[in-house]
């Protein structure tokens, strides 16, 4: 099909755990848990390791997964405003921004997010960091793109429609008048 529905879309969100492994001086170690935004659940444990890294002295070599599972949403027929918290590396600088999407799904909204870093900033997908997402509500959305579609008022009109034959026999590859594809009052 020409929309892509959730089997086939290119990123999932996976709640992976992880910990130290246990030693004799801490036999219990800390338990650290992260929902990370990746293609497979291979690439979600080694996002996992490297934001760990950085945030703690723990490392691949040193630790273990103890699960890595896909989380799915609940409710996914309405549209709903995220709020997406990125740091991304630009070629002379790390940026911290704030970006709103409009879609069914985080998973949405976040390739969404993914699509146009990539085409207004030149932002690759590893040089993304995704802090944090978040449901916004539509009266604390902030960005105009998005403010523009919470009028209850809204309307998309088809000033220019072609009509079709109703049946198959009605259609002809000549018409003896012109289409009038205006829609009048």
């Amino acid at each position: 099909s020409p929309h892509p529905t959730m089997a086939d879309a290119w990123l999932h969100q996976y709640q992976v755990v992880g910990r130290h492994l246990p030693t004799d001086a801490t036999p219990s170690p800390t338990v650290f848990r992260m929902k990370i935004f990746a293609p497979n659940a291979v690439v979600a444990a080694s996002r996992f390791w490297y934001y760990l890294s950085k945030l703690r002295k723990v490392k691949k070599a040193n630790g273990e997964i103890l699960s890595c599972s896909e989380i799915f949403e609940r409710r996914t027929s309405a549209v709903k405003v995220f709020g997406v918290w990125l740091r991304y590396k630009s070629r002379s600088d790390t940026v911290n921004m704030y970006k709103e999407f409009r879609d069914v799904t985080m998973v949405g909204a976040v390739g969404q997010m993914y699509t146009e870093m990539a085409g207004r900033h030149r932002a690759r997908w590893s040089s993304i960091m995704v802090l944090k997402v978040q449901e916004v509500e539509p009266k604390d959305a902030k960005k105009k793109r998005t403010m523009q579609y919470l009028d209850d008022s809204i309307k998309f009109p088809l000033p220019h429609v072609r009509q079709r034959a109703t049946e198959k026999k009605y259609r002809t590859i000549f018409k003896a008048t012109k289409p009038v594809t205006y829609i009048s009052k």
